[in-house]
């Protein structure tokens, strides 16, 4: 093989994994270097003559030849041609890959056909001139030393190319010695730092960073000049070239044992802009064949093949199966190769309020059951509340972290009110207007609102609001937002409210002690969903709600004066994981998520009815219930005759409080209070409703 160029190295690794012993040409120290060592690789370094090719060739006893040369290395490849003359071992060209795209219409794009008529077209230019078109072609642009003094070369860091530069005059300042390929804005920081007017480059397609240099161009507002390349290349693709290998080796090269292997790489790509990127995020995406992730994240980057908006398992998992098939040992077109690198991006850090875990345990279990042949792994990023805490010189150790991005974020002034510091993660500017108008609600104008806008992004600003001015806040983009609030007040370790906190008017309360006991009887866990029959005041439902931001309480109440007055004291507690429901039970329960508890504090004579249809909903749930009539406590009674309760527990609570008499207190009794609780047993084959 005459290597020279990226497709080059990339065939030599993928023999060397399938164990086909192969010789590699290349004319330089540094060609030898990028190779590395492989006992399937021999390396012969030098550049040869015609004749030289001739005799080394058939003094080796080789199968083939494969011409990898550069495109644009026309000599070597008519000398390898002819130096095969007479020659019965087939000769194979590997063509270089496809254009990345069109790009008549990227901007001021001249072509030409030769370097020659590129430089005479430089003479008519003004500014400053990037030339990356390599030190063998130097020579064509110092042509004169008006051309040659605004020349600045990048070429390989290599002692020959450095050599070349210095046998044409070219001085030291003028020289950038830089392995690619180059990103957009590694191209663009050049153009900019050298004050460029005009990039040369030759027409290099996607391993030679052709779509790079473009938009760079693009965007720094910078003339291109493109080199075409030869007219009529002829030659066969890395699969073709593969498959015919594989023939003459006797055996199937191209995607041997079950087909290709996909390594999988989900990688955290920081707030957006390539400067957040880690360095191993960032060598991930340059490796790879494939990039898939949401449009914005994906948009600055090119990969080797091809690069997709995918970021939901539903579309990775058969995008993936589908390269496996196209690239499977049939060979259907496309590159061949061992190994296929697959980098999905996701916004900020993969382990923090990211889709990656979804998506990883989707993919791993692909893997494990053998649908899909490769590895998989995780790169963190920088999230943007790291971020946003390094630019404001705060920790963020010590603070409450949640996110509102595509989410309904419930009891937002709840959870802010018992943090000095919180950290908030929004889908956009509507939630920052919507923050700032909770704040002023509850009357927490003291508030201050640090948002970091488009952090590591053009455009970006960090901001301080109040919560008015977060409700004129009209800027569209990306926010992170940290809170912080002078007026914390430490959350309290045992619920227990007294009955004065509540609004109550006429409406029946469960008194505070049988409150709490009805609530610790019900053992309740955070994600709970818990119905609250009866809800009368909403005391019950408020306390439940205030235990945990992540249990949902829905109060259902028929009177439409006590709905009004739960609602209100929802509001007063600034509790959004409340729904309250007017309806009659347990008609009402119907459309509701089922749920895990129930808490029964008036049944409206329907008691035994409300009770089936709980234990419909699901056979696990625990329930308390509230007796104080006799004849509720006879329908008690029945029920725990019922063999589908177990873990019964029933307490008689009687309270008594002191009044004040005079210069005494005198104890008043309360009414006694039955309090019963439970957990359903059942299973749905005893049943024929088609629970499980």
């Amino acid at each position: 093989m005459f290597a020279g160029t990226t497709e080059g190295r990339k065939l030599s690794e993928y023999l060397a994994k399938k164990r086909v012993s192969h010789t590699v040409c290349v004319a330089t120290q540094y060609g030898e270097g990028v190779l590395g060592e492989n006992p399937f690789v021999t390396v012969h370094r030098g550049r040869m003559s015609r004749e030289e090719i001739r005799d080394f060739i058939a003094d080796g006893n080789f199968l083939a030849v494969v011409d990898a040369t550069h495109p644009y290395a026309e000599e070597v490849t008519r000398n390898i041609k002819a130096a095969m003359e007479g020659m019965t071992i087939p000769y194979l060209r590997l063509k270089r890959d496809g254009l990345s795209k069109t790009y008549g219409e990227e901007g001021e794009v001249s072509c030409f056909d030769s370097n020659e008529a590129c430089a005479s077209a430089l003479t008519g230019t003004e500014g400053n001139i990037l030339l990356t078109t390599g030190s063998r072609a130097l020579s064509a642009y110092c042509v004169s030393e008006e051309l040659k003094d605004r020349l600045y070369v990048r070429v390989l860091p290599d002692v020959e190319s450095l050599s070349a530069c210095v046998a044409q005059g070219i001085g030291g300042k003028q020289i950038i010695a830089m392995q690619g390929p180059f990103t957009v804005q590694m191209n663009e920081a050049v153009l900019c730092q050298y004050g460029i007017s005009v990039l040369v480059t030759k027409e290099s397609g996607y391993s030679g960073g052709f779509s790079e240099k473009l938009e760079a161009a693009k965007r720094a507002g910078v003339k291109v000049f493109v080199i075409r390349r030869p007219k009529g290349e002829e030659g066969y693709s890395f699969a073709e070239i593969c498959e015919k290998l594989g023939k003459l080796c006797g055996r199937e090269i191209c995607g041997e044992e079950n087909g290709s292997f996909i390594h999988i790489t989900l990688a955290g790509a920081g707030m957006g802009g390539e400067d957040g990127l880690t360095k191993e995020v960032r060598t991930a995406i340059q490796e790879a064949d494939v990039l898939l992730g949401a449009e914005r994240l994906i948009a600055p980057y090119r990969p080797g093949a091809e690069k997709q908006p995918y970021y939901l398992a539903e579309q990775i998992v058969p995008c993936l199966k589908k390269l496996q098939e196209i690239h499977s040992h049939k060979g259907r077109g496309g590159l061949c190769r061992a190994d296929w690198q697959v980098v999905v991006l996701f916004s900020g850090d993969s382990g923090f309020y990211s889709g990656c875990r979804k998506l990883y345990c989707a993919l791993d279990r692909e893997i494990r059951e053998g649908r899909i042949q490769g590895t998989l792994r995780v790169l963190p990023g920088i999230s943007s509340v790291a971020a946003l805490a390094a630019r404001m010189g705060e920790s963020y150790q010590d603070a409450a972290v949640y996110s509102m991005h595509g989410k309904n974020l419930t009891n937002i002034v709840q959870r802010i009110r018992k943090n000095t510091k919180t950290f908030l993660l929004t889908s956009g500017v509507q939630d920052v207007n919507r923050l700032g108008m909770l704040l002023e609600q509850a009357g927490m104008e003291e508030c201050r609102v640090t948002a970091g806008y488009q952090l590591s992004q053009e455009g970006e600003q960090v901001l301080i609001l109040s919560p008015q001015e977060c409700q004129k806040r009209r800027e569209e983009g990306l926010y992170t937002c940290m809170v912080s609030n002078p007026k914390a007040v430490a959350d309290r370790l045992t619920h227990g409210m007294a009955d004065s906190a509540f609004l109550r008017e006429q409406i029946p309360m469960t008194k505070e002690e049988v409150r709490e006991i009805s609530i610790c009887k019900l053992h309740l866990c955070s994600g709970a969903v818990v119905y609250d029959i009866g809800g009368g005041t909403g005391s019950v439902a408020v306390e439940m709600a205030g235990l945990s931001d992540e249990i949902r309480v829905y109060a259902l109440e028929r009177k439409k004066e006590a709905v009004d007055l739960i609602r209100r004291n929802c509001e007063k507690f600034d509790l959004e994981n409340i729904a309250v429901v007017e309806t009659e039970a347990p008609e009402g329960m119907d459309g509701l998520p089922a749920a895990t508890h129930a808490f029964i504090g008036g049944s409206g004579g329907r008691l035994k009815e409300i009770l089936e249809k709980l234990y419909q909903i699901n056979f696990g749930m625990r329930v308390v219930l509230n007796a104080v009539s006799l004849e509720t406590v006879s329908a008690v009674r029945e029920l725990f005759s019922d063999e589908r309760t177990e873990n019964v527990e029933i307490v008689q609570v009687q309270i008594s409080r002191a009044k004040k008499a005079g210069n005494h207190h005198l104890m008043r009794a309360e009414n006694p209070v039955w309090i019963c609780a439970f957990t359903f047993k059942g299973s749905a084959v005893e049943e024929d409703d088609g629970r499980e």
